[in-house]
């Protein structure tokens, strides 16, 4: 099998494109589809296995990857992997800021330890890989960048850390994009909604099954699937947007325009998911619904 893209063959061929957090989740799924669609992929995280372990699926699915162990909140480490990165390719065309994570914690029980550790990976780490792969060719070359942020417009009430830091990362957009315009670079973002990916078995056990009722609050009354986010992702660092920059697209089956207090929605099976990722995993927690 292969990655069923909604885009045409070859479409990033010639080009080398980095991920971050490219070893699982949408960022390892947006790496397939890169791959697949011809672009040398660069998959950088801190866990080795992941990374090795995606590469390796690449590989096998006919695909170009490689892979840098790097610890985006680090200035030093960010600095001397992109280099490395330029050095091994010469040019990066594009650049996605998947790398992510955050914990469940109302804020008043959030101690600086923590909240320093979400804004440094959810926000810092954004910028300074922008920042280097920007300052390392981008400024001469031009190119594409895709911050992915999360569904945080009406706050994040249950993980304001990382709120917090993806309202900075969308206003960071804003200004690369402008900032960054006379080079050729275009900087956008894209706010996945509640998505089905591995992410999810990572929380607690208290959170599941909070997680499992989310859907309810979709008017599309499903999770997304990580194909939806990464068709999103390919698209603004195509051809097809090249006069796109500046702006943040919603993957989120429309749940952040409305509150179903006020208005309820009614349930339906009329809205069918893009299922394009042939190595897609359906996360644990959602395997009970599987074999009902």
């Amino acid at each position: 099998m292969a990655y069923n893209s909604i885009f045409k063959p070859g479409l990033f061929e010639g080009q080398t494109i980095i991920v971050t957090g490219g070893g699982s989740g949408i960022g390892r799924c947006t790496a397939h589809e890169l791959a697949h669609l011809g672009a040398q992929v660069v998959l950088i995280g801190r866990k080795e296995d992941k990374l090795i372990r995606t590469t390796e699926e690449i590989k096998d699915d006919g695909g170009q990857a490689l892979w840098f162990s790097c610890n985006i909140r680090s200035e030093e480490e960010v600095k001397d992997t992109v280099s490395k990165i330029f050095a091994e390719t010469s040019t990066v065309h594009g650049l996605v800021n998947n790398a992510g994570g955050q914990f469940p914690s109302p804020l008043a029980f959030i101690n600086q330890k923590g909240w320093d550790a979400v804004i440094s990976t959810n926000l810092t780490g954004g910028f300074l890989m922008a920042k280097e792969v920007f300052m390392q060719g981008m400024n001469r070359s031009g190119g594409a960048i895709v911050n992915i942020i999360a569904d945080m417009w009406g706050g994040m009430p249950g993980m304001g850390h990382s709120g917090a830091a993806r309202a900075g990362m969308e206003n960071f957009t804003r200004t690369a994009a402008y900032e960054w315009g006379c080079a050729g670079v275009r900087v956008n973002a894209v706010a996945p909604g509640w998505i089905a990916s591995s992410g999810m078995d990572t929380y607690p056990e208290s959170f599941k099954s909070t997680i499992k009722t989310l859907k309810a609050a979709v008017p599309l009354k499903r999770m997304g699937e990580e194909a939806e986010v990464s068709s999103a992702i390919c698209y603004l660092l195509s051809p097809g947007a090249a006069f796109v920059s500046g702006t943040t697209v919603r993957v989120d089956g429309a749940a952040s325009q409305g509150n179903v207090a006020i208005f309820p929605l009614p349930d339906h099976n009329n809205s069918q998911p893009y299922q394009g990722f042939h190595r897609a995993v359906t996360p644990a927690l959602f395997s009970d619904e599987e074999e009902a």
